[in-house]
């Protein structure tokens, strides 16, 4: 069974790519599972508080879910034509103390995907996030990208997907995304 976990950049109760991200849950191929983590909870990053306090309890608990997990599934909104502070702030957290990255990131398949109401869906927040995974040491799939442009058409009120052609490149990302993170542990 391979297991993902997929990470929501977005704290928003009615958010495109928490919806995106549970889509995704629904069509996993088989033989796999994605599960959903949350960034809800974690704190900004403030190095003061890490030294007097250490990790946060929030910080913990995802970074052991990342670590046991077979791959990790980045779902960005774009603000601002980048990555949204929120997400990358997590992310910043998952990596301390340094000494933890080699078990939460090293070698990890990382895939992107992204929704927006715009007509790029979120090109420029995933390029923006390109260099993050490779900095802390996974392996990002790059042969594989899913941008879902005028989202808010996409998805109906309730917050499922509506438009099935994107249910279709949704399918056939998360089946390429599997196959990447198979291979990636059979050759480790």
């Amino acid at each position: 069974m391979t297991k993902l976990i997929g990470v929501s950049g977005s704290l928003r109760r009615g958010s495109l790519n928490s919806a995106l991200l549970r889509a995704a849950a629904e069509r996993m191929p088989e033989g796999s599972e994605l599960v959903i983590g949350t960034i809800r909870g974690i704190p900004l990053y403030n190095g003061d508080v890490e030294a007097a306090e250490g990790i946060p309890e929030p910080v913990t608990a995802l970074k052991d879910v990342i670590a046991a997990a077979d791959g990790l599934l980045l779902v960005t909104p774009e603000y601002n034509n980048s990555i949204p502070g929120v997400f990358k702030n997590a992310i910043d957290w998952l990596s301390r103390p340094p000494a933890d990255i080699p078990r939460v990131f090293g070698g990890k398949p990382v895939a992107l995907m992204g929704a927006s109401p715009g007509g790029f869906g979120t090109i420029l927040s995933q390029n923006a996030w390109l260099a993050v995974p490779r900095t802390l040491g996974a392996e990002l799939w790059g042969e594989g990208r899913l941008l879902v442009s005028r989202a808010q058409q996409v998805f109906a009120e309730d917050g499922t997907l509506a438009d099935e052609k994107v249910g279709e490149r949704l399918q056939a990302f998360m089946e390429g995304f599997v196959r990447f993170a198979r291979s990636l542990s059979q050759r480790g």
